[in-house]
């Protein structure tokens, strides 16, 4: 048994409660991106504290707080794993070539991280929310934005050219 049909049967297992709220490739995609996230977080946990010891990185002519060490570190590993999960398991009759789709999926993250920025910024500089129900928020329509992007572009299945 792969990896991919373990997964797929667990969350098989998991999905009948949420049916009829949703289907099963919406679920799939949130299980899997949010167990994805909580991997980020764990691993973000352990390479600022256990790793970095919150110390700064000396790269020569600059600095680099751990908090960004300790980022990039944990994206060295989710960001592949995203990539695998939503190309094997989430979206996985996608008909677009890997390199491709591993390409679109690149400026997805760049674009997704640049609206987090964007939303955290307005919510709590120009709307005046609390930062953490700004961060609800903005999770929202980050994962709704991801969600959309992926289906219809990164992962997106080509009709097939009859000639």
């Amino acid at each position: 048994m792969t990896l991919r049909n373990l997964i797929l049967q667990i969350l098989g297992f998991i999905y009948p409660p949420f049916s009829k709220v949703m289907p099963f490739q919406t679920f799939r995609y949130l299980a899997c991106g949010g167990g994805n996230t909580l991997l980020d977080i764990f691993l973000y946990f352990i390479s600022y504290n256990f790793i970095l010891r919150h110390e700064t990185i000396h790269f020569g002519l600059f600095d680099m707080g751990a908090h960004i060490g300790a980022l990039f570190m944990a994206m060295a590993v989710t960001f592949p794993t995203g990539f695998l999960l939503s190309k094997y398991v989430v979206f996985s009759e996608s008909n677009i070539r890997g390199r491709v789709q591993l390409f679109r999926y690149f400026i997805m993250v760049g674009i997704c991280i640049m609206l987090n920025y964007v939303f955290m910024k307005i919510f709590v500089e120009h709307f005046n929310l609390y930062p953490t129900i700004s961060k609800i928020l903005t999770t929202i329509l980050v994962v709704i934005f991801s969600y959309l992007t992926q289906k219809k572009f990164t992962f997106k299945v080509k009709k097939e050219q009859i000639l």
